[in-house]
């Protein structure tokens, strides 16, 4: 009985699965009567059955023989759009970008149909689908952007558009988060200009963000952790929570600081709080299975995702800290010899009229030799350079370093003369002791002549 159950589930989930897989195939619907038995037709719809039933390979290779055959065929946008949908169900990092190549290749041969609005819109979801989590490798998202942006300016009036403005919204959510990362990673740690430009960038570039509130109040409280001069800037960012997030969870923190500011507290722009409203009644909060398994999920969590206002469709700006000087590019330009460069602290101008000290005073070289005061003839003479010191405090350096390397091998030289002298000492002294240590009329030690080698034998 527990073996009949458990086929009877395993057959289930299979035609579950199957007919999950038929649901994505896409209908194809014939332009030739069914009743023909036309060779391109008898083609096609044998290659629709092999993708029906997983023989992808089978099937791509029965579409090429028919779009390779037969040129002016009906079927042939059909069969170059199948051709696309075989790599997309087979799956795989390799399946897939075949399939994205294949789309693309039909849209750049057919913009007009109508199935090429369909094809972009496979191509911004074969890379929706591997999207990574917003705190790791972002590269797929930024595709998936860029794909599901060109579903909406390509083809704007399809009945794809809103399924992919809602993408580009749960993407953007990804990438905000992403920043807001960075951002607060910097202004825990105090590094209040690079906090600053970082959060207030990221709302500038995603305000449909749902934690945008947090972000400003962040860019708000580096601001004024800069000095006095950045006060207007702490401002700006905590009224705009009051302005454009008043439903934000840091909206009552905003306004104490204004409070504490002396600054203006704005009231709430209705077209705002409407959205922010309407936010919050369409927000469905995930199960507690899914909060409990939700670092087994590959993908971004987007459940905070805003499902209403228009996404940001241009790409983000590059910003610069507002501690960095403001380059006055104007004033550079109209300045001879330079390339652009300066500040608004430093400024450089030409000198017109004859105002100048120049003009006003004689040129040297215009007086003879003769006439030449003594101030003139000691000007004229080298002053010594820093470079002269520095050689002359080197080479006094230098001969002291040698001089004492002399001394010491001098000490040297003399510490091993007493060491000599006093083993010759010692060994005087032993030869002393030892031969005053010899009795009184005692033979000599009897000494062996040395002998050559070629010396004769002496004779008895």
């Amino acid at each position: 009985m527990h073996l009949g159950n458990l086929l009877s589930k395993r057959a289930f989930l299979a035609a579950l699965s199957m007919g999950m897989l038929a649901s994505c195939v896409h209908k194809y619907g014939t332009p030739i009567t069914k009743n023909t038995q036309q060779p391109d037709k008898v083609l096609f719809d044998q290659a629709m059955h092999d993708i029906e039933h997983g023989r992808y390979e089978v099937a791509r290779i029965s579409l090429q023989t028919l779009m390779n055959t037969y040129e002016s065929s009906e079927y042939l946008a059909k069969a170059k759009l199948a051709v696309a949908d075989s790599w997309y169900r087979e799956g795989g990092a390799n399946g897939l970008a075949q399939a994205e190549a294949e789309y693309k290749d039909f849209i750049l041969f057919y913009p007009a149909m109508e199935e090429s609005a369909e094809a972009q819109n496979r191509i911004c979801d074969i890379h929706y689908k591997q999207m990574d989590k917003s705190d790791r490798d972002w590269s797929q998202t930024v595709r998936a952007e860029d794909e599901c942006k060109a579903v909406l300016v390509q083809f704007p009036n399809s009945k794809f558009a809103p399924e992919a403005m809602q993408r580009v919204r749960d993407i953007q959510e990804s990438l905000a988060a992403h920043e807001f990362v960075v951002g607060n990673f910097y202004w825990k740690r105090e590094m209040n200009p690079a906090a600053a430009n970082r959060l207030n960038a990221l709302v500038d570039q995603y305000p449909l963000y749902s934690n945008a509130g947090e972000a400003l109040f962040e860019a708000g409280d580096a601001y004024s952790k800069m000095g006095p001069r950045f006060r207007k800037q702490a401002g700006d960012m905590f009224s705009r929570i009051l302005e454009e997030y008043p439903l934000s969870s840091r909206a009552d923190d905003a306004k104490r600081r204004l409070q504490d500011m002396e600054m203006p507290i704005p009231k709430a722009d209705p077209n705002a709080l409407a959205r922010a409203k309407f936010e919050q009644a369409n927000y469905h909060r995930t199960g507690v299975v899914s909060d409990f398994t939700g670092w087994l999920r590959g993908g971004p969590d987007v459940s905070h995702a805003a499902k209403s206002g228009q996404p940001t469709m241009t790409d983000p700006k590059r910003t610069i800290p507002a501690s960095v000087p403001v380059v006055n590019t104007e004033t550079a330009s109209n300045t001879p010899g330079t390339t652009g460069g300066g500040t608004t602290d430093v400024s450089a101008t030409t000198v017109n009229g004859s105002s100048s000290l120049l003009d006003k005073s004689p040129d040297a070289r215009n007086r003879p030799a003769a006439t030449q005061t003594a101030s003139d003839q000691s000007a004229q003479q080298p002053l010594p350079t820093n470079r002269d010191k520095e050689l002359k405090k080197y080479r006094a350096q230098a001969a002291k370093k040698q001089a004492a390397l002399e001394k010491k091998k001098k000490k040297a030289n003399k510490d091993q003369g007493q060491v000599t002298q006093q083993g010759q000492a010692q060994q005087n002294q032993s030869n002393a002791t030892q031969g005053a240590q010899t009795p009184t009329g005692a033979p000599a030690a009897a000494t062996t002549p040395a002998t050559t080698p070629n010396a004769p034998p002496s004779q008895p």
